[in-house]
């Protein structure tokens, strides 16, 4: 239904300064957001502004240059580091005479490129009509001729483009309603894990940051990990045996977090995302090596806020250690509590130290209500836990 931009497509990207204190970072992420989408970047156009154009957001000028940029390149699409209006992006296909993109639906096709489960797909999917039901007029003549008559599919006099809407809002409210039931289907499981004691425990934390690398050396589970945005989307449940508590655990790898992420995913993913808002403990993993590591950890707060799951308990584990040099360690905050694990995911270092943390958090969480078990007892599952099947 999408038309997404090919493999290697030679691309420029468009950014405007307006005085944001992150703004190189952003800009370096849109370049690895480019590339996470399999896009060749051939220029790149930056500017400044004290606010943006209503009409072109860079202003009739800075247009024109990236314009002028996207035809020395031959490039037929424009990716602008922001999220543009309907009427913006518009305007700028006009002025530009080629495609344009803003930051979310560049990174709307990557989550579409990345989701493997039906959910997931269902989730990009929805995002992507909530994105795109205000752009259905994109310069397309042809939609606003009328439709009607006896054997026409639209009633007497109804526009191509009024069809075309009230077919893709039919659309969301069939893709809400079938993940309306599996995030029940997922409630009637959590409830059950409750009447069982089993300890939720959920992986968060900024995009790109060692979290399905992490989840791999903890459970051996194999799931996809790349040193890229968004390597992987769908979430994806272990069980996790602590013979230090004499019980076991469920371990769950989200979604990474990134700056501006689209509302839209967050609306589609709400579900999904709710898990994390009901575990026990959150593991909120984050790139030591990272110069912006103390913004990351802000953004990541704020989605959890956004969510609901800001009072969850946590523990902070700095990643990467082999790339800064550090040495693996645990730290723990004024009560006594473990606050944060120093460790390498990569290279296995300081990991006993965190299997340590969650044995600790462990035996510490409702011991009246939580089985124990022996190693014995999971000799006829051994290979953990797989969601149910969806759709």
């Amino acid at each position: 239904m999408f038309e997404r931009p090919a493999r290697g497509e030679s691309v420029v990207l468009a950014s405007i300064d307006f005085g944001d204190p992150d703004y190189a970072e952003s800009l370096s992420e849109l370049k690895l957001l480019a590339g996470s989408a399999g896009l060749e970047v051939v220029a790149v156009v930056e500017g400044k502004r004290g606010r943006p154009d209503p009409a072109l957001f860079a202003g009739s000028g800075k247009a024109d240059e990236i314009g002028l940029a996207a035809r020395t390149a031959d490039a037929a699409l424009v990716i602008f580091n922001h999220e543009l209006s309907p009427v913006q992006e518009r305007n700028l296909e006009r002025r530009l005479q080629c495609r344009v993109l803003d930051r979310t639906a560049l990174i709307l096709d990557i989550f579409a490129l990345r989701a493997r489960s039906n959910e997931g797909k269902l989730q990009v999917e929805l995002a992507q009509l909530r994105h795109y039901a205000t752009r259905l007029v994109r310069g397309w003549t042809h939609l606003e001729r009328q439709k009607g008559g006896i054997g026409m599919r639209g009633g007497p006099g109804e526009k191509q483009l009024e069809l075309d809407r009230r077919i893709l809002l039919q659309r969301i409210r069939t893709i809400e309603s079938r993940l309306d039931k599996l995030a029940r289907s997922r409630a009637v499981q959590r409830r059950g894990r409750l009447r069982g004691g089993v300890l939720a425990i959920s992986l968060v934390g900024y995009t790109n940051a060692g979290k399905s690398t992490l989840f791999n050396t903890l459970t051996h589970a194999g799931a996809y990990a790349a040193d890229q945005l968004f390597a992987t989307l769908d979430t994806t449940t272990r069980k996790l045996w602590l013979p230090e508590a004499g019980r076991q655990v469920v371990l769950s790898d989200t979604v990474g977090f990134i700056t501006r992420l689209p509302h839209a995913l967050v609306a589609a993913f709400h579900a999904t995302l709710e898990e994390t808002a009901h575990a026990d403990l959150l593991l909120h993993v984050v790139d030591s090596a990272s110069a912006n590591r103390e913004r990351q950890i802000a953004e990541v707060e704020k989605v959890l806020k956004e969510i609901g799951a800001e009072h969850v308990p946590r523990i902070e584990v700095m990643n990467k250690v082999d790339l800064t040099g550090a040495e693996p360690r645990l730290e723990r905050d004024e009560y006594g509590k473990i606050a944060a694990v120093w460790l390498s995911a990569m290279t296995g270092a300081g990991v006993e130290l965190l299997r340590a943390a969650l044995a600790e958090h462990a035996r510490a969480a409702t011991p009246e209500t939580v089985p124990h078990f022996t190693k014995t007892d999971l000799d006829n599952d051994p290979d953990g836990l797989e969601r149910p099947p969806m759709g």
